[in-house]
């Protein structure tokens, strides 16, 4: 159990226990009493974390953000980038951390 200990739950694992304790209690209520509730929640964190760099990944090979761009108009690869971190991170939130 003290190796499980070690990881720290991000920012995904923060936001899905604020919503299981609002809106789902009962699954809560649960996995808290059953000592799941921190094995869940960084599931749920390192899950949204891979999700996140694979739709990243696409979005900007399918949008065409590359290295390339960077070096020419660094601001437009910000703008792009940022955009994409949006967009693929309202995904990810929908899919694993406001699932049932």
């Amino acid at each position: 159990l003290s190796d499980t200990k070690e990881y720290h739950i991000g920012k995904y694992g923060r936001m899905r226990r604020a919503y299981l304790k609002e809106y789902r209690p009962a699954i809560y209520s649960t996995l808290l009493l059953t000592e799941k509730l921190f094995s869940h929640l960084s599931e749920i964190d390192a899950a949204c974390k891979t999700r996140l760099d694979i739709i990243e990944a696409e979005m900007m090979r399918q949008e065409g953000v590359t290295e390339a761009l960077k070096a020419a108009d660094q601001m437009e690869w910000v703008r792009r980038r940022n955009s994409i971190h949006s967009r693929a991170e309202e995904i990810v939130l929908h899919e694993l951390v406001y699932a049932e």
